[in-house]
């Protein structure tokens, strides 16, 4: 396809990605189910996605070391984050679990000596400032064994960025597994719950199908021509649109430093993806397989 060829796809699928994942606080605040319950339930759905996909492409699912990494990424992320949720604020469980830059840069250059540059640890430093800003409010609120979690589902979610580093990785595979081990260890619980209204139904099956599903498809997709630090910092417009959302349809006001951290976190992700684009191509990283 000439599009993959395109320096801007693989970030363009990246903000895809994060702007149906920013979704998922909206669609939740209409399910009155336990975390563990929407998160095997929604799996269901978004496995649909992949075997939708699948079906289309003709793309074998994988089976390897490399890609039961993945699927426990994978479903380390989804299942740790959800309980840090209830465990801790969802402030404090966002903000923590964007460390992953941190955890990629350090993955990197533990497997793949891959030294990070000055504009990597620059944009990192500037876009957790915002988030920070963003989230200042909260911060200290949760709980201690919460933020662990949370700090934890961080490490998970850095993993998923460099599956498509590996020769023998294969992100799709390690997406679809991760959604079918959620869906088999958490769908069963939706028997413990009560309210299974249409307004409720519809919610699960959006965020199963589109805020999951499509968009870990998109991820799995991008990070495939998106260098693991670029890709993870795109990802961060996630933890701002989030909030946003809520507020623009329930209501909920944001502080002027949560705007200020907003426009940090955008105005860095941007530049960076314009410096990084116009590098010279022996400073760029290899898309996949090991960096050289």
């Amino acid at each position: 396809m000439p599009c993959k060829k395109s320096p801007y796809f693989g970030p363009f699928m990246m903000l895809c990605a994060s702007l149906l994942f920013s979704t998922g606080g909206l669609l939740c605040k209409f399910i009155p189910w336990s975390p563990l319950t929407i998160n095997g339930v929604r799996s269901l759905f978004s496995t649909l996605v992949f075997l939708i996909y699948f079906r289309v492409t003709h793309h074998r699912l994988k089976f390897n070391r490399t890609v039961f990494f993945g699927a426990l990424c994978m479903t380390g992320v989804t299942t740790l984050f959800i309980i840090a949720n209830k465990m801790t604020t969802a402030a404090n469980a966002i903000i923590l679990q964007y460390t992953a830059p941190v955890w990629i840069i350090l993955f990197m250059a533990v497997l793949f000596h891959v030294r990070p540059t000055k504009l990597d640890i620059v944009t990192c430093v500037i876009v957790f400032a915002g988030i920070l800003c963003f989230f200042l409010d909260s911060l200290g609120s949760g709980s201690m064994a919460g933020n662990v979690i949370a700090v934890l589902s961080g490490v998970f979610y850095g993993g998923l960025f460099l599956l498509n580093q590996f020769p023998e990785g294969d992100a799709v595979s390690s997406m679809v597994l991760g959604q079918i081990i959620c869906a088999v260890l958490m769908a069963p619980m939706v028997v413990q719950e009560t309210v299974f209204t249409p307004q409720v139904l519809l919610a699960v099956f959006l965020l199963g199908f589109f805020q999951v599903g499509v968009a870990y498809l998109c991820f799995s997709i991008g990070t495939k021509y998106t260098r693991p630090v670029s890709a993870s910092l795109i990802a961060g417009i996630e933890p701002i649109l989030n909030p946003v959302l809520v507020a623009v349809f329930w209501g909920e006001t944001i502080a002027p430093l949560s705007m200020a951290g907003a426009a940090i976190v955008v105005v860095a992700i941007l530049t960076y993806n314009i410096l990084g684009s116009s590098a010279p191509a022996s400073d760029e990283q290899p898309a996949s397989g090991i960096p050289q």
